[in-house]
């Protein structure tokens, strides 16, 4: 099930000649990389295909028997992709920091492509996970249980399910009024996640059978559209196309993002931050050597999250063979909810598929010629909504 929306999108992305002609090899490259590194969205292979099932089959086994996911089958040539990534000319870029960036895309792209590669291969994967995103460190974990310690909120009625995906879809076309770039809507039972951007396709996919409660859907909407899909669309109107298809290590800034920007728009609860938390401990259990059995009691009988919370962050996190990416959205919005409070305009950051620690090349790029004003904003990031001093108190003592 496709709703395509048919607004016109607005485009910033051409270059003036006299920019090609300063820095002719970075655009030819920049070029040569976007043709490359389409297939390359590591969300398209990493959620099994069978999750209903396997949980079906895992409940009915009393918690005694790991998963056995199944994975979609790659339709592109891995070795071949690293070949060409690496015939890249990178030393033809004049500009040496412009140089060491692409140097550092090329290294990145091919750790994604080996992430790809050995999905479903536990320890080749986890290993390669590893190093494309790390892994949590102490101080993390100890900032996850500094937020576990914390008394639930009393009960809120917006938290309780009650919409469905079509009630869902709705509420995303009302707040997508706002924006007018074209988007694709899609229903699907193979995600992990409640609902998620597929950047290549400009498409927000929603799980098929999955109860939205009303503080879910604003807190998707601020996050997968006020986040994700601005950046998708700022990156598709920048001159230079790794805009859109992703700085080196983007995840952490973009998840800060999208996190941070619940936080502004008042819909971040301490329920949602508990349960970035669990993740960030699934996360450690596999630097533990736990199984999905493991994990799962750990989140379900010492921590008591309901048997349905806990198949889900555990299966987010052994996806694939042991996907280590969910505790970067706890640091992530530490690092954001910092750089808000010291007063730094976060306007770079949501120019595209954007890293922090690369914040200096966009504004360069921008000086240069090569990269352009936003063409979307984050509303939400405009006034700080929340009115929970609980959670200020927490962002604010995270180490």
């Amino acid at each position: 099930m496709l709703t395509p929306f048919t607004m016109h999108t607005k485009n910033n992305s051409s270059l003036s000649e006299k920019v090609k002609k300063e820095h002719p090899n970075l655009v030819k490259i920049d070029n040569h990389l976007n043709q490359l590194v389409q297939k390359i969205e590591l969300l398209n292979y990493i959620n099994p295909i069978n999750i209903e099932q396997e949980k079906r089959n895992f409940f009915a086994s009393k918690y005694n028997i790991n998963p056995k996911f199944k994975y979609r089958r790659i339709d592109f040539d891995a070795h071949k992709m690293q070949q060409e990534l690496f015939s890249q000319p990178i030393d033809t870029i004049k500009d040496a920091e412009s140089r060491a960036f692409y140097r550092d895309i090329i290294y990145d792209y091919s750790g994604l492509i080996q992430c790809i590669e050995t999905i479903s291969q536990p320890q080749k994967f986890y290993f390669n996970a590893l190093k494309s995103f790390g892994t949590p460190k102490d101080k993390d974990v100890e900032n996850a249980r500094f937020i576990l310690h914390f008394t639930d909120d009393a009960f809120d009625p917006e938290l309780q399910p009650a919409y469905n995906v079509n009630d869902a879809i709705d509420y995303f076309r009302d707040f997508m009024k706002v924006y007018d770039f074209p988007f694709n809507i899609k229903v699907s039972t193979k995600i992990t996640a409640a609902a998620m951007v597929q950047n290549n396709t400009q498409t927000l996919i929603l799980k098929k059978n999955h109860l939205y409660s009303a503080n879910q859907l604003k807190v998707l909407a601020n996050h997968e559209i006020g986040v994700h899909l601005v950046t998708t669309f700022n990156g598709l109107n920048q001159p230079l196309k790794i805009f859109h298809n992703g700085f080196p290590q983007n995840v952490e800034t973009q998840e800060g993002l999208a996190v941070f920007s619940e936080y502004m728009s008042g819909c971040l609860t301490l329920y949602r931050l508990k349960e970035l938390s669990y993740r960030v401990l699934a996360a450690d259990s596999l630097r533990k050597g736990f199984d999905f059995c493991d994990t799962f009691d750990l989140l379900h009988n010492q921590y008591k999250l309901n048997r349905e919370e806990a198949y889900n962050i555990s299966l987010r996190a052994h996806r694939g063979g042991g996907f280590t990416k969910d505790y970067m959205y706890l640091t992530g919005l530490k690092k954001i909810y910092n750089h808000y409070k010291n007063r730094e305009s976060l306007d770079n950051l949501l120019s595209g598929k954007v890293t922090l620690e690369y914040n200096h090349i966009v504004e360069k790029w921008k000086n240069e010629g090569l990269a352009a004003a936003n063409t979307y904003e984050n509303y939400a990031f405009a006034e700080n909504r929340n009115t929970n001093s609980k959670l200020e108190f927490i962002l604010d003592n995270l180490k």
